[in-house]
C-alpha cells in the first residue's frame, strides 16, 4: 500500500507554501497555452505547448477531474473547459488538489488573477499572503514619479511598507534572481550611492506604465531592509532560484551563488527558502545539509517535467534532510497547475519512500512520519501562520464539487 496515496484515495493533506493566483476569466486555447509555458510566447508556428512534458501529464490527470478521459486531444480538453466555465474547472481542481493551507505570492500579475481571500474560496482551504519585496518597492515608487515627490522619501516608506507588510503576511518573497542574479553585492551600499542610483532611476520617468527594480544598489539595499524586517517579525524570506521565463539568466540563479546572502540571513535568524531550484536542486539540497537556515522545494518543476518528474523529486531527496524539503506547485494562471502539482508529488513521493521501506532502508513509521513532513509539518513549523492573517472559505462548494478527499 503506497505511503502517500494518489489523488483517487486518501492522501496526506498538503501545504502549498509558493503558489499564485489563477486566472477567473475563461481561456481559448491560445491564451490557456501561454499559462502552460514559461517561455511566455506562443509556440513556433505548426507546433503546440500541450505537445511537452507539462501538457501530457496535464491532460492525463486534469482531464479525469473535469470528465474527460486521461488521453483526451488539447481540443478537447479546452472545449470541456469551456463548457464547464472557469469557476467551475477553477473550484473542481483547486478543492480536488487536497490542500490545507495555501500560501498565496500576489506580486505577480496581481490584477490578472484571483485574490488570497478568492484562491481561499476556490480551494476550500485557508490562504496566506506572501509579499514579493520588489513590487512592495517598485509600487513606491510608482507612486513618487506620478505625484511628483522627493525621491529621498522612497527609502523610508520602503522600510514602511514592508513594515506594515510583515504584520499580516505570512512571508517575503525576493526575485533578485530575475533583476540581477545571485551574485549581488552583499556589503551594504552607502547612503549617498542609494541615493544616486535612486535619481538616476526615478528622473524623468513621469508617464511610464513600468518601472522595474534592477540598479544591484536598490536591490541590496530593499534585500538588506527585507531581512532586518523578517528577523523582527519572525518571517521566512523565499527567493526565487533556477527555472523560470526568459527575463533571468539561468546559471546567475545557482542558490550556491546566494551562499553570502545565507550567511546575512543565518546571522539575523531569518530562515531561508529557495524555490523550484531545477536544475540546481542538488545545489539545494546540498545547502540545506549545509546551513540551518535554509529550506527549499522543487515547486513546478513537478509539472514541468511531467513524466520525469519523479527523477528530479528523488534527487532532491539525495542529501537534503527530510526537515529541510518543503511542498510548493508554484502554480500560476491556471488552477490545472495546482492541482497537477499536487498529484505529482503524491504520486511520486509515494514511490520514492516506498521503496526506502521495500529495500529495508526505513520502516513504514519513518515513511509515514517523512511524507507528513515534507507535505505540510516543515512549512507548518517554518512559516508563522499561527498569527498571519488568514483567510477562511466562506463560500460553500456548488453542486457537482467532490468534498476534498
Amino acid at each position: 500500500m503506497p505511503t502517500v496515496r494518489s489523488p483517487h484515495g486518501e492522501a496526506v493533506a498538503l501545504v502549498d507554501h509558493h503558489i499564485h493566483g489563477v486566472v477567473t476569466a475563461n481561456l481559448n486555447r491560445a491564451a490557456f497555452e501561454l499559462l502552460i509555458s514559461e517561455s511566455g510566447r506562443p509556440a513556433p508556428a505548426g507546433t503546440s505547448h500541450f505537445d511537452a512534458p507539462v501538457g501530457l501529464a496535464l491532460r492525463r490527470w486534469c482531464g479525469p477531474v473535469l470528465g474527460l478521459d486521461p488521453r483526451a486531444s488539447p481540443d478537447a480538453y479546452i472545449e470541456r473547459r469551456g463548457q464547464l466555465g472557469a469557476d467551475a474547472v477553477n473550484r473542481l481542481l483547486l478543492s480536488s488538489a487536497g490542500l490545507e493551507l495555501l500560501f498565496v505570492e500576489t506580486g505577480h500579475r496581481t490584477d490578472e488573477v484571483a485574490s488570497p481571500p478568492e484562491m481561499a474560496a476556490l480551494a476550500r482551504a485557508d490562504a496566506f499572503e506572501v509579499v514579493r519585496i520588489e513590487a512592495v518597492a517598485e509600487s513606491l515608487a510608482r507612486a513618487i514619479v506620478e505625484i511628483g515627490g522627493d525621491t529621498a522619501g522612497w527609502l523610508s516608506g520602503v522600510q514602511a511598507e514592508l513594515e506594515k507588510a510583515a504584520l499580516s503576511a505570512v512571508g517575503f518573497k525576493t526575485i533578485v534572481a530575475y533583476r540581477h542574479g545571485f551574485d549581488l553585492p552583499v556589503v551594504r551600499p552607502p547612503r549617498r550611492a542609494v541615493t544616486g542610483a535612486l535619481d538616476a532611476w526615478l528622473s524623468g520617468r513621469v508617464g511610464e506604465d513600468r518601472l522595474r527594480l534592477e540598479a544591484p544598489v536598490l536591490i541590496a539595499e530593499v534585500l538588506h531592509q527585507a531581512l532586518e524586517i523578517a528577523a523582527a517579525h519572525g518571517l521566512p524570506v523565499q527567493v526565487h532560484a533556477g527555472f523560470g521565463d526568459t527575463d533571468l539568466d539561468l546559471h546567475r540563479a545557482d542558490p550556491v551563488v546566494f551562499t553570502p546572502w545565507v550567511r546575512v540571513a543565518a546571522s539575523l535568524g531569518v530562515p531561508v527558502v529557495f524555490l523550484h531550484c531545477y536544475p540546481y536542486h542538488r545545489q539545494a539540497g546540498y545547502l540545506a545539509e549545509a546551513y540551518a537556515n535554509v529550506y527549499f522545494d522543487v515547486g513546478c518543476i513537478l509539472n514541468y517535467a511531467g513524466p520525469s518528474a519523479g527523477r528530479v523529486l528523488a534527487e532532491a531527496l539525495e542529501l537534503a534532510p527530510f526537515t529541510k524539503l518543503l511542498y510548493s506547485s508554484d502554480a500560476f494562471g491556471l488552477s490545472e497547475l495546482a492541482y497537477l502539482g499536487a498529484v505529482q508529488f503524491r504520486r511520486h513521493l509515494a514511490a520514492i519512500l516506498d521503496a526506502f521501506v521495500d529495500t529495508g532502508e526505513c520502516g513504514r513509521d519513518d515513511a509515514e512520519r517523512f511524507a507528513r513532513l515534507v507535505g505540510s509539518e516543515n512549512a507548518r513549523r517554518l512559516y508563522p501562520v499561527d498569527r498571519a492573517c488568514r483567510h477562511r472559505p466562506v463560500a460553500a462548494a456548488p453542486a457537482g464539487v467532490p468534498d476534498r478527499w
